[in-house]
């Protein structure tokens, strides 16, 4: 790793012995090293530390506090993300509970173990790096960016989905998402499309429940002319027309069983027989496909043949319903709101309290699909610059209750479901987050540590 390439670590201490050996404690960042304050804001100015160690006794006094706090002060006023870990020797317990009120990360009371005192800054680092994602992912919500070439989420149930389809994307394997009915199964395929190499090739869709079983196979293989009543032409089929691209069978266990071996054939050997001719093509068209079925029981039942699964379930992408996104319902609503209030009600600019509230509890049967649903209902039909539940037109969310057996896992569960909820809504500001939950800073950042809560 380079120089360059190292987190900024700024150390704030008057001792030359003691800046020497912190100095060269720190391996894995760029220590930058300042005796005062002026020299430590102008650092903190050209170098943009992630991290700061502050000794508040500096000079000109070095045996109190007020310069240093006058330091973390300025320091919180020109960078406030900063993650600042002050250390001390007077009136520790006073310095400290003063010092995390006024922004700082954490307080360490001196003699300093460097051993110690790396952890601490350490895991500052990975707090930083956490808030930094947070900010990430909810800027490119409010600016139409997304992951996987379109999908918004923050949950890390689905940016692990996102990071397994962009680890397959470029392997050429059939691919096939197991997932409830608006889920968001041709989003993803679409994006596993574009994150391969074949991006510059058709993605062609094709839903096989919508279509009869007599013109299925003429949909997916073709036909000659005059192969059958209304044949007047020749027309290549979805396969043929996603030649260099991706094909995506939606509800890939709508498929009769005989044209299931059709469908093999052409997994098997890469070619097809348009219907009405001998004449094998070969087209170099990837499959990803999905359902929202059993397909083990399928197989089991003889209504889905098991070796065509294997072709087509080489990796099986499993995509959690809405309700296992946390925090997903609220970005998602907030980004349908845009751009759906665009053109259908400018006067609407967000939702009320309530109303997030009511999105938060829902349990979306309808996954995405109905929650894109009811929030462009509620735009047509909202008389107020916010979004109301009622306009969403949602039960009260306090009527869904669920019991758990066991009270600490409860709590738990309630714990990450509650953090992940106030992250969504602050998107992704800490303080923000702490104050909408009434706990303090530090009590926030050990219960992301507690429950792994940062971004995958």
């Amino acid at each position: 790793m380079s120089e360059a390439a190292l987190p900024k670590l700024l150390v704030v201490e008057d001792d030359a012995g003691l800046q020497a050996q912190l100095k060269w404690a720190y391996e894995d960042f760029e220590v930058l090293v300042a005796g005062d304050r002026a020299s430590a804001i102008a650092l903190l100015r050209a170098e943009m530390p992630d991290v700061v160690t502050l000794d508040l006794g500096l000079p000109p006094d070095p045996d109190g506090t007020s310069e240093g706090f006058a330091v973390l002060d300025e320091i919180m006023a020109l960078k406030p993300d900063t993650k600042v870990v002050v250390a001390s020797g007077h009136g520790a317990r006073e310095s400290a509970l003063q010092a995390i009120a006024r922004g700082a990360y954490d307080f360490y009371q001196k003699p300093v173990d460097i051993d110690t005192l790396g952890l601490i800054v350490r895991r500052a680092l990975h707090l930083h790096r956490l808030e930094e994602e947070n900010r990430r992912l909810a800027l490119r919500v409010d600016t139409g960016e997304t992951v996987l070439g379109r999908l918004i989420t923050a949950a890390p149930e689905m940016v692990k989905v996102a990071r397994t389809i962009e680890r397959v994307a470029n392997t050429g394997v059939s691919v096939m998402l197991l997932g409830a009915s608006g889920t968001g199964k041709e989003l993803l395929a679409r994006g596993l499309h574009e994150a391969s190499g074949r991006a510059g090739g058709a993605f062609v869709a094709i839903n096989c429940a919508a279509i009869p079983e007599n013109l299925l196979e003429s949909e997916l293989f073709g036909h000659e002319k005059g192969a059958f009543t209304g044949a007047v032409k020749t027309t290549p089929g979805k396969i043929e027309q996603a030649a260099g691209g991706t094909l995506f069978l939606d509800e890939v266990g709508d498929i009769p069983l005989q044209l299931q071996v059709k469908l093999l054939r052409f997994l098997q050997e890469r070619v097809i027989e348009r219907i009405g001719s001998r004449t094998a093509i070969a087209v170099d068209t990837r499959i990803v496909c999905a359902t929202h079925q059993d397909l083990d029981a399928m197989i089991a039942q003889g209504r889905f043949r098991d070796d065509l699964y294997y072709r087509l379930a080489e990796i099986v992408v499993r995509i959690p319903a809405l309700a296992e996104r946390t925090g997903d319902p609220t970005l998602l609503a907030k980004a349908f709101l845009t751009r759906h209030a665009k053109d259908m009600n400018p006067a609407v600019r967000g939702f009320s309290a309530e109303a997030l509230a009511a999105i938060d509890a829902w349990h979306w049967p309808g996954n995405v699909r109905e929650l894109e649903n009811r929030v462009k209902r509620a735009v047509i039909m909202a008389d107020e610059k916010l979004v109301s539940a009622a306009d969403l037109d949602l039960a009260d969310p306090d009527a869904q209750v669920t019991a758990a057996l066991n009270l600490k896992s409860a709590r738990e569960q309630a714990d990450r479901k509650v953090i992940r909820h106030a992250l969504a809504r602050s998107e992704g500001n800490i303080s923000s987050t702490a104050k909408m939950l009434g706990i303090s800073r530090p009590t926030l950042y050990d219960l992301l540590k507690q429950y792994d809560l940062q971004p995958s």
